[in-house]
């Protein structure tokens, strides 16, 4: 390729606020559930690079691209029937065997929404503000027929996403492109809460504290997990034991296998379904609770059969 700009690219990266940032300099986007992926395209030959610089094209073969010379930043897709994205839909895209990886394109195929311009033709464009790229990249998209994400100054649209999706970008429209830096950019997600029966809990790292513990919900009789909460601090870690010892069945509890560890099931230590806490989550899918939970208080005062399944957002 002879671009101005060659793979890998860091992307760059947002700084994560709990309120919307608000000024004339301020731009804002829907936050999208997928794949950050940054392509370029020379003439015919596309190249898709993954947040963390690997080559992505093989695992989409049903992407194409308009003939051009570009570097655009923008997130791999998924839509279900009522064009929703499903993130958990795309990561089973990413599967070693060809004739699967040709089977799945064609059962779930992605798509790409562009957010930003690197380059076009001989010019780089990391050094052009943000709102200027922004007017190049509509002007391509019209020839090209990229799909862009919605680009609004207005705050008031912005909550109304914030309200209904997983979250919102706000960009500096004055702002360069600086590949893996957190600056210009800020994610504000929404956060949900939810009651949870403490299930179990795994150990952490320190022998004799508590690294996660498991929630669930009641589906009719069955008690199912959606999920864990960790993050606790030391002292909170080594105090959780004495707390959770009298609920202690004997037994062990599994879970799906994450997708960081393979077929290797993870074992927990089970509870009796008597603990219940109040917990923040910002995105739910397929079931289970996302990117984990956050603790807000026990919940003394909820039964835990008033804990329901159907209670989970899974919306946006």
């Amino acid at each position: 390729m002879s671009l101005p700009l060659a793979p890998p690219i860091k992307p760059q990266l947002a700084l994560t606020r709990k309120q919307l940032p608000v000024g004339e300099e301020w731009a804002y986007e829907p936050k999208l559930d997928g794949f950050r992926a940054i392509v370029f395209v020379d003439g015919e030959e596309v190249y898709i690079q993954s947040r963390g610089g690997k080559a992505l094209a093989r695992y989409f073969p049903e992407l194409t691209f308009a003939p051009g010379r570009w570097v655009l930043d923008g997130e791999l897709v998924i839509r279900d029937a009522d064009g929703n994205l499903e993130f958990d839909a795309l990561q089973s895209r990413i599967h070693p065997a060809e004739s699967r990886i040709g089977l799945l394109s064609k059962e779930i195929p992605a798509g790409y929404i562009v957010f930003d311009l690197l380059a076009e033709g001989d010019e780089s464009l990391l050094e052009t503000p943000l709102a200027e790229r922004r007017l190049r990249l509509e002007a391509i998209a019209e020839t090209a027929g990229l799909e862009l994400t919605p680009l609004t100054t207005d705050t008031e649209q912005a909550e109304k996403w914030l309200a209904s999706i997983e979250g919102v970008m706000a960009k500096q429209l004055d702002a360069p492109y600086i590949p893996g830096k957190r600056k210009g950019m800020a994610k504000v997600k929404r956060e949900r809460t939810i009651d949870c029966v403490v299930m179990g809990w795994r150990p952490g790292k320190e022998e004799g504290t508590v690294g996660s513990l498991i929630l669930g919900l009641y589906d009719g009789e069955e008690l199912r997990t959606v999920g864990h909460i960790s993050g606790f601090s030391a002292a909170a870690k080594r105090g959780m034991r004495a707390l959770l010892a009298p609920l202690e069945t004997g037994e062990s509890g599994t879970a799906e296998p994450s997708r960081w560890t393979g077929d290797r099931e993870l074992g927990w230590v089970e509870l009796r379904p008597e603990l219940v806490i109040e917990v923040g989550y910002d995105h739910a899918s397929a079931g289970r609770i996302r990117h984990g939970a956050r603790f807000h208080r026990f919940r003394d005062d909820k039964e835990p059969r008033e804990c329901r399944f159907d209670q989970l957002d899974e919306g946006g």
